[in-house]
């Protein structure tokens, strides 16, 4: 049987856990996880896009006189957006974060131009090959776009709770801070339809 001096300790570590959990900490824990898991989403996508490009650029470099320029820059483009080192200290670094996003949009840019290039070479258009490329990297263009909604989803409701009050104060004593979401730019971006051309099916 407990004394009251014994029982002090029980007392204490239960009125500890009512204030933690009414000060929102395991919502703290839940939507961190909740973040975390939404953008290792994020980054399956774009090394799913990533490991397409190879074999798109093998494929483009069989037609002769195909724009080098354009070749370049997706290979480019690519090789810096794979040299990023991506940490889970990224999601706290608004600076790491730009630079990844940027490298990223301009991996898809080069691509949108590579594809664009591309319908003026009937070989190609031909070519059963890179239809399937560029269907697979269609499709992986629309879960990035999905995967990076959630993730934003995920960010704006976490940090809605580091910058409520009082779970600020928990935040404040924990050292949680707001997490790096896509730019405004970004999310204008990801509102529209993928910018992947590929152009009409059996065209020209």
């Amino acid at each position: 049987m407990f004394t009251p001096l014994r029982r002090f300790p029980v007392i204490l570590a239960f009125t500890a856990a009512l204030g933690l959990s009414g000060c929102g900490y395991n919502d703290f824990q839940r939507l961190d996880e909740q973040t975390k898991s939404a953008w290792a989403e994020v980054l399956n996508q774009y090394q799913r896009r990533a490991d397409l490009i190879p074999n798109l650029v093998e494929t483009v470099k069989g037609e002769a006189n195909f724009e080098q320029e354009t070749l370049s820059r997706v290979i480019e483009a690519r090789s810096r957006a794979t040299a990023i080192q991506v940490t889970p200290e990224m999601l706290d670094d608004p600076q790491a974060m730009e630079r990844f996003q940027q490298a990223q949009g301009q991996l898809g840019s080069a691509l949108s131009r590579l594809l664009a290039v591309s319908e003026n070479y009937p070989n190609l258009k031909a070519n059963q090959g890179f239809q399937d490329l560029r269907v697979q990297l269609e499709g992986t263009e629309n879960r990035v776009t999905v995967a990076r909604n959630r993730y934003i989803e995920a960010v704006q409701e976490y940090n809605v709770l580091a910058r409520s009050f009082p779970t600020n104060l928990t935040a404040m004593v924990f050292s949680y801070k707001p997490k790096a979401g896509f730019t405004v730019a970004n999310e204008a971006e990801i509102s529209a339809p993928p910018r992947v051309d590929f152009g009409t099916q059996g065209g020209r």
